[in-house]
C-alpha cells in the first residue's frame, strides 16, 4: 500500500502485508457480504420454508430451516457476515425465535441503504432515518398488540403451534404444543406480580427410538444414569430423595500419613473402624427416611453394599445442573453431607424408577408435588429427527415463554410488518429532507418479509403485494399471507399469532446491524504477524550448501 511522504522519506504506517479498503469500495464490500446471509436463509422463512443440509468438516450433517443453527454450523470469513451471525445470535439469546426475521430484515435494510448511498445520501442520513423509523415502528407494534391473559393456554398453544409448525416436527404440532405450554406454566412463577419463567427449568432430554409422537413431559426430572449396585431396588415408591454433594466414603486426609499395622488383627480392625463409619452414614439416611440417594461424587463399593441392604436406591455422579433441578423438582435441600442430613431436607416424588430405553437405562423421578423443574423426553425415530425436534421444542418454550412474561401477541403471516410499514410511509409524508428517504426504504424492507412468504409458498410476490397493500389500506390490520391456502387473508382468523417481542426483538437487532454496518467507510486487514521468511526447504538431492 502506499505510504505518506515525509522530506522524500516514505512513512509505513501499517504493515506491509497490510491492506485497507476505504469509501464506497468498503461499504460496498460490507454490504454484498451480508446480504449474502439474507439470501441464504431467505428461502427457510415460513411454513413452506425449506431445509439446509449443513456438513461439517468431520462429515456430520445437520438438517435444519432454524436461522440460528444455520448461521452458527457455518464457518463465516468475513467480519461483516459475522455480524449478521451476531444478530441471530443475539435474537435467539434474548427471545429464542425470529432469528431468520431478523436477519432476512437486516440484509434488506442494508440493500436499501446502498441504493440510497448510491443516490448520493450520507450514510450519516441514513442511520438517522433508520433510528427514527425504528423507534416509530415499535410505537406502532405496541399500538396493534393484542394483550391477552399470562396464563390463557388456549392461546399459548395456538403461539407454540405457530413455533413448531415451521419444523420438521410439524406434523406432531398439537400435542407438541400442549406438552410446552403445560411445562411452561408449571414452572412459571410469580414475583412482584408478573410471571418470571427461566427456561432452564424445563430440562430438555432426549432418546432415539419410537417416534415424535412418544414424546411426554414428566413432572419431575429424567437423568441419564443408572442404579450403582445390581442388588438395589429399581422403582420406589412414595421416594425421600436424599440430595447430597460430598462422596459417601471414607474422607482422605489433606497430608501425608504412614500406618503402622504390626499385625492381621490391627488390619483387620481398621478395616472394621472403616466399614462402621459407612455403615453409620447410611443407618442415619435410613432413620431420617431417605430411600433414594442422589450424590453428586462418588459412592464406595462397601456403602453400595449397606445401602442395598438397607432398600436404598442409590445414583453417583450425578451433574450439578441436574441436583438443582432436582431441588427444584422434588422441594429438597442440596446437603454437603450426611452428617449435616436433616428429614426436613429430603425431596419427595410418587415414583422414582430405573428404566431401559432401549439400549440405556434412565431414572425417572415422577410425580413430584409442585414441582418447579419439569423434563421434556422427546423420542424420535433417527438422532437428527430428535436434534430437530428439540430445536423445534426450544423455540416453542421461548416464546410461550414470552408472551407468559409479556402477554401481548400479534398475527402472524408479515401482516404486523404490513401494518407497520403502512403506517411508516403515512409518517414519512409529514417529514421534510432526505431522512424521509431512509424512513420509506425502512418501510419497503419491512415488506420483504412477506414477500419472502409469498416466495416460498410458490407466489407471485408482486401480485401479493398489491394485494397486501390494498386490504391494509382498507384498514384490514391483520392481513397477511396464508402460505397454506396461498392467498392474502385475515390472519387472526386461522388462530396464527406470535408474541409481540419477537417481532419488537428482530426489528431492534436488524437495525442495530445495519446501521453499525453502515458507519464503517474502511476496512484495514492486517497480515499475518512480522519477521522474517523461513527459508524454503531443500530439494530432494540437493545439498543446502550448495544449493
Amino acid at each position: 500500500m502506499s505510504a505518506p511522504q515525509l522530506s522524500g522519506q516514505p512513512i509505513l504506517v501499517l504493515k506491509e502485508s497490510a491492506t485497507r479498503t476505504d469509501g464506497r469500495d468498503a461499504q460496498r464490500a460490507n454490504v454484498s457480504a451480508a446480504r449474502v446471509l439474507g439470501e441464504l436463509v431467505r428461502s427457510s422463512l415460513g411454513p413452506k420454508g425449506m431445509d439446509k443440509m449443513l456438513v461439517d468438516s468431520f462429515g456430520d450433517v445437520t438438517i435444519t430451516n432454524d436461522g440460528a443453527t444455520i448461521l452458527k454450523e457455518m464457518e463465516i470469513e468475513h467480519p461483516a457476515a459475522k455480524m449478521m451471525v451476531e444478530v441471530a445470535k443475539t435474537q435467539d439469546q434474548e427471545v429464542g425465535d425470529g432469528t431468520t426475521t431478523a436477519v432476512i430484515l437486516a440484509s434488506e435494510l442494508l440493500g436499501k441503504a446502498q441504493s440510497l448511498i448510491e443516490k448520493d445520501v450520507h450514510p450519516s442520513v441514513i442511520v438517522e432515518g433508520f433510528s427514527t423509523a425504528f423507534e416509530m415502528a415499535t410505537t406502532y407494534l405496541d399500538k396493534i398488540a393484542i394483550k391477552i391473559r399470562s396464563n390463557d393456554k388456549t392461546m399459548l398453544r395456538k403461539i407454540a403451534e405457530v413455533a413448531l409448525a415451521t419444523k420438521l416436527v410439524g406434523e406432531q404440532r398439537k400435542l407438541l404444543a400442549s406438552i410446552v405450554v403445560d411445562a411452561v406454566l408449571t414452572v412459571a412463577e410469580v414475583k412482584s406480580g408478573k410471571y418470571v419463567v427461566d427456561i432452564e427449568d424445563v430440562k430438555i432430554e432426549k432418546k432415539a427410538g419410537g417416534s415424535v409422537s412418544d414424546t411426554r413431559l414428566i413432572k419431575g426430572l429424567v437423568i441419564d444414569k443408572e442404579v450403582v449396585h445390581t442388588r438395589m431396588r429399581r422403582r420406589i415408591d412414595d421416594a425421600g430423595i436424599a440430595l447430597i454433594i460430598k462422596p459417601l466414603e471414607i474422607e482422605k486426609t489433606e497430608f501425608d500419613s504412614k500406618l503402622s499395622i504390626a499385625s492381621p488383627e490391627q488390619l483387620e480392625a481398621f478395616i472394621k473402624k472403616e466399614e462402621n463409619m459407612l455403615e453409620e452414614m447410611v443407618d442415619r439416611l435410613h432413620k431420617i427416611g431417605a430411600n433414594v440417594l442422589m450424590c453428586q461424587r462418588g459412592i464406595d463399593d462397601t456403602a453400595q453394599h449397606f445401602l442395598a441392604k438397607r432398600g436404598i436406591l442409590a445414583i453417583r455422579r450425578v451433574k450439578t445442573s441436574d441436583m438443582e433441578h432436582l431441588a427444584k423438582a422434588t422441594g429438597g435441600k442440596v446437603i454437603t453431607g450426611v452428617s449435616h442430613l436433616e428429614s426436613t431436607d429430603l425431596g419427595h416424588a410418587k415414583l422414582v424408577e430405573e428404566r431401559k430405553i432401549g439400549d440405556d437405562k434412565m431414572i425417572f423421578i415422577e410425580g413430584c408435588k409442585n414441582p418447579k423443574a419439569v423434563t421434556m423426553f422427546i423420542r424420535g425415530g433417527t438422532e437428527r429427527i430428535i436434534n430437530e425436534a428439540e430445536r423445534g421444542i426450544h423455540d416453542a418454550i421461548c416464546v410461550v415463554r414470552d408472551v407468559v412474561q409479556e402477554p401481548k401477541i400479534v398475527a402472524g403471516g408479515g401482516a404486523p410488518e404490513a401494518e407497520v410499514a403502512k403506517r411508516l410511509r403515512e409518517y414519512a409524508r409529514k417529514i421534510s429532507g432526505r431522512s424521509q428517504l431512509a424512513i420509506l426504504s425502512f418501510s419497503d424492507a419491512l415488506e420483504s418479509i412477506p414477500m419472502a412468504l409469498a416466495e416460498n409458498a410458490g407466489l407471485d410476490p408482486v401480485d401479493i403485494l398489491v394485494d397486501l397493500r390494498s386490504k391494509h389500506d382498507k384498514g384490514q390490520i391483520w392481513a397477511g399471507i396464508d402460505s397454506l391456502k396461498g392467498k392474502v387473508r385475515d390472519i387472526s382468523q386461522i388462530g396464527v399469532y406470535e408474541p409481540m417481542s419477537v417481532k419488537r426483538q428482530a426489528i431492534a437487532s436488524s437495525t442495530e446491524a445495519a446501521t453499525m454496518i453502515l458507519k464503517i467507510d474502511e476496512m484495514i486487514a492486517v497480515g499475518s504477524e512480522g519477521g522474517p521468511t523461513p527459508p524454503k526447504p531443500p530439494e530432494e538431492g540437493v545439498d543446502e550448501e550448495d544449493s
